[in-house]
């Protein structure tokens, strides 16, 4: 079990929430080991006690990650009731994101292209999975005659939107328009049935 400190957090959660600032805000291969030690202020040891390597950091990170949009798009499906609201709630969740004064685009975007090794690229796949089958299972839910072609659309929509959001610094409407486009494109899968 993990020794908590004065401040009440781990040594693991120290280096998590250090490399959640670090990665995210300058890059996983720009940032060194040596800068994450210090923000979190652990000794060496401690980093590679607890995860062997920075790619197993960097993978660690990109968990925490991929958690932490699970619960705030799990926040917004809980808000409705029709699957063709909860998939819409999707690309709310979204906008919520976009809005914050931190976001950088995606963190697994980034990532992989930064340091594509077999840590990040299977954290990044789980996070791909996860988005695409939970498009694809609330596109079923809605009732769309295919909706594993939706929720491949779909998801196409949700990486364009970040990517949009990243490059024109545009988050309203970058978040409006996603959303809109899911709006489009679910209509049209309905009236296909």
């Amino acid at each position: 079990m993990a020794t908590k400190t004065a401040t009440g957090l781990s040594a693991r959660e120290r280096l998590l929430a250090a490399a959640n600032e670090l990665f995210y805000a300058e890059g996983v291969h720009t940032v060194g080991i040596d800068r994450v030690i210090e923000r979190a202020g652990v000794a060496k040891a401690s980093l590679y006690n607890t995860f062997g390597s920075k790619d197993e950091l960097v993978k660690a990170y990109l968990e925490v990650r991929h958690a932490r949009m699970s619960d705030r798009v799990g926040r917004y499906l809980a808000r409705y009731d029709a699957p063709r609201d909860k998939l819409l709630g999707v690309f709310e969740a979204q906008g919520e994101l976009f809005a914050e004064p931190t976001f950088r685009g995606c963190a697994f975007a980034s990532a992989s292209a930064e340091s594509p090794g077999p840590a990040v690229s299977q954290a990044t796949a789980n996070y791909r999975a996860w988005m695409r089958g939970l498009l694809t299972d609330l596109a079923r839910q809605a009732g769309a005659a295919e909706p594993e072609v939706l929720g491949r659309q779909l998801h196409m929509v949700w990486d364009g939107a970040s990517l949009s959001t990243r490059m024109d610094g545009s988050t309203t409407e970058a978040a409006a328009a996603a959303r809109a486009a899911a709006e489009t494109l679910l209509d049209a899968a309905l009236a296909d049935c």
